[in-house]
């Protein structure tokens, strides 16, 4: 599949929070709060964050958007994974994997020590995704969140 990532603009945001929020409640069966939490990061992202040391990315075929991802300071060593989502007709396609490295070359060049994400148990092949490029499983609870049960995790790697 032909693709290119290019950084995320504001002409963005209601798709990010609209896909997010649609794929979430009907695959999983998320309430309206998981739309309201990504919509939250997107406008701190879009009003506050540094260039130098954090950006946002969109995967597209031309005009169609394919997936998203968001690279931000949790701390001066450590940057967090935020908003890593694909299209499920991309998926399988290297759209993720090239959004994830985009990522990460980011992050390491912005001079971060390792990068963590926070996700939930359920999301099976982003577990195997973060698995297979070196991230470590570094928490999980049992949590009730956005109406349903969860076992929240915190992934973490290293450079």
């Amino acid at each position: 599949m032909e693709f290119v990532l290019r950084p995320f603009s504001s002409g963005d945001s209601d798709w990010l929070v609209d896909q997010h929020a649609a794929h979430y409640r009907r695959v999983e069966g998320f309430d309206d709060s998981f739309g309201l939490l990504v919509a939250g990061i997107v406008q701190a992202f879009l009003a506050q964050h540094d260039p130098r040391s954090e950006a946002g990315w969109i995967a597209c075929q031309g005009t169609e958007r394919l997936g998203s991802i968001f690279c931000v300071r949790k701390d001066a060593q450590t940057a967090k994974l935020r908003l890593f989502y694909v299209v499920e007709n991309a998926r399988g396609t290297g759209v993720a994997q090239a959004l994830l490295d985009q990522c990460l070359g980011f992050a390491r060049g912005a001079g971060y020590k390792g990068l963590t994400l926070w996700t939930h148990e359920s999301h099976v092949a982003a577990g195997r995704i973060y698995h297979r490029n070196g991230f470590i499983r570094t928490y999980a609870k049992p949590v009730h969140s956005f109406g349903v049960d969860l076992v929240e995790e915190t992934w973490e790697i290293a450079f």
